[in-house]
């Protein structure tokens, strides 16, 4: 508890350096950081599954290249009257605006598109990709705590974070500490990460198996964590529009998991 304390105390600056013309944001290198800890799990992993090197840094870099286009892409047709009007912010990516679910869905098309031209098995090479996609979201999501933003609602616990005045929605002005959802999620998936490790060990896991736990298991906490934010999303049938992407998630894994069971093939 007391490690988290420190939350509770300290605004954080979106700048890491600023030098003459040179500025590195906090959001840019912790998305740095979090595609060179995915990149040596899934190096590390993919080596102890007979996976050349070769195919795992030319998927890697185009895993890179798609997950960051989705992410932006996913994000700006979100959010297309505020880029309408500002049409650069769109390259702006350092600033934030990388939705998760769009880089999933940009990774998955890669990954598929990749595995096909190289006729290698798309459910082996997921299966040693997700356990470091799911580390690396848990370090990205520090990146929206420098940034202050996707926070949850006001809340007077502990280890509530402070958002400064110009940061909080509308109707919010006059509270001072909220949820840290990015802290829930990145412990959450580090739980997920845990998880899909065992199951790679495990060698008489079914593939499938393993991108269908990750799916589900991202999806149940996205779905969970979003009845506590607060920033504007599309609300349909009276679900946040994240909430009906993380729904199509589990029922995806879910019916990975059926098609699995159903050769018998899979042991969980």
């Amino acid at each position: 508890m007391t490690n988290l304390l420190f939350l509770h105390y300290i605004t954080p600056s979106s700048i890491a350096l600023s030098i003459g013309g040179l500025t590195i944001y906090w959001y840019g290198f912790t998305l740095a950081l979090a595609i060179i800890f995915a990149l040596l799990v899934f190096l590390y992993l993919g080596n102890k599954n007979d996976l050349r090197v070769d195919d795992i840094l030319d998927l890697a870099t185009w895993l890179i290249i798609g997950g960051i286009i989705g992410a932006r892409l996913y994000d700006v047709i979100l959010e297309l009257p505020y880029y309408l009007t500002r049409p650069l912010d769109i390259f702006k990516i350092w600033q934030g605006g990388l939705a998760i679910h769009g880089g999933i869905i940009g990774g998955l098309i890669v990954t598929l598109i990749y595995t096909r031209s190289k006729k290698i098995n798309f459910w082996k090479i997921t299966s040693v990709l997700v356990p470091g996609l799911a580390i690396g979201q848990a370090i990205g999501r520090f990146g929206n705590w420098f940034n202050q933003e996707l926070f949850g609602r006001p809340t007077d616990l502990p280890w509530g974070i402070p958002i400064d005045l110009f940061k909080r929605p509308l109707g919010y002005e006059n509270y001072n500490y909220f949820h840290p959802t990015f802290l829930y999620e990145s412990s959450l998936m580090l739980v997920v990460s845990c998880w899909l490790f065992i199951l790679v060990k495990n060698k008489k896991v079914n593939d499938k198996i393993i991108l269908a736990s990750y799916l589900i298991g991202y999806g149940l906490i996205r779905f969970v964590l979003e009845f506590i934010k607060i920033d504007t999303t599309p609300i349909i049938f009276n679900l946040r529009w994240p909430q009906l992407i993380s729904l199509i998630m589990i029922m995806l894994g879910c019916y990975i998991v059926y098609s699995a069971n159903k050769n018998k093939k899979a042991v969980i």
